[in-house]
């Protein structure tokens, strides 16, 4: 396969069919600008045509996993419909082609994951995260609908109250909470993060092919038969970015402080 076309991420293959796959603007904190979104789209269907790779670890260079959306790519999209609209697309995309590709992909959650980056993070087959790492998904704080992934999956990792919780509050998540409430499958230590990821990779990689993937094909119906809610909170995450709410939100992480959402002070 020939990753040269990525931009901003890295691939490195490893023994047993192992390809460790590295997302790689670490003065962004690897945020995805319209270029990393596109490529969180195409990178499963090439893993999947890739006849070396037999198990894919995904984690971010530097200090976080993801970082959310660049709020860049945010401004672009706001009250602009063929950005949404393109936007729609290729978040669907990112999760539709994680599902759908039946080699395992395991998730090493090295530091703050948000957004595009934590749906590829939770959407990941095993899920292994730093004890001091945290995630949230912000859309709220946006002042857009929790669309991307939570959905989908969240409800089936945690169950619907926490899901409730942390989707309606984006209050913060550390690692020994996620795993306590099952949003990811383990925690460990920052030192221990990349060799657990390594081990557990290795064991599918040397396990039986053909078995483990038709076993992920199948336990993935459960989450292919809450697609229609998805694609749902997808749309109505969209459809935020033409409220002024979201104005709002972008220009509060901006400024760094809580943000007055039009919204909530209408008369």
């Amino acid at each position: 396969m020939d990753y040269e076309q990525y931009e901003h991420i890295l691939f490195e293959r490893k023994e047993h069919g192992i390809l460790l796959i590295t997302l790689n603007r670490p003065e962004k904190l690897n945020a995805t600008n319209e270029r990393l979104h596109w490529e969180l789209t195409r990178v499963w269907l090439d893993v999947g045509d890739d006849p070396q790779t037999r198990v894919a670890v995904i984690t971010g260079a530097g200090r976080a996993f993801s970082a959310g959306g660049d709020l860049e790519m945010v401004d672009k999209q706001t009250k602009n419909f063929q950005a949404v609209a393109r936007s729609l697309r290729e978040a669907g995309d990112v999760v539709y082609n994680l599902i759908n590709l039946d080699k395992p992909v395991i998730s090493a959650i090295n530091g703050v994951a948000v957004g595009a980056g934590l749906a590829v993070a939770l959407m990941a087959d095993v899920s292994i995260m730093a004890e001091d790492a945290r995630f949230t998904d912000g859309h709220i704080r946006l002042g857009v609908g929790a669309g991307d992934h939570a959905a989908i999956i969240w409800p089936l990792l945690c169950g619907m109250a926490k899901a409730k919780y942390y989707l309606l509050t984006s209050d913060f998540i550390d690692g020994k909470e996620a795993e306590r409430i099952g949003l990811v499958s383990l925690c460990t230590t920052r030192e221990q993060l990349m060799p657990k990821a390594m081990e557990v990779a290795t064991k599918l990689a040397t396990g039986p092919q053909m078995a483990i993937r038709w076993t992920k094909r199948a336990l993935n119906n459960w989450i292919r038969m809450a697609g229609p809610i998805f694609d749902n909170s997808l749309a109505l995450e969209m459809l935020s970015f033409f409220d002024d709410d979201v104005v709002e939100g972008v220009r509060a992480i901006r400024e760094k402080r809580a943000p007055v959402f039009p919204s909530a002070n209408a008369q």
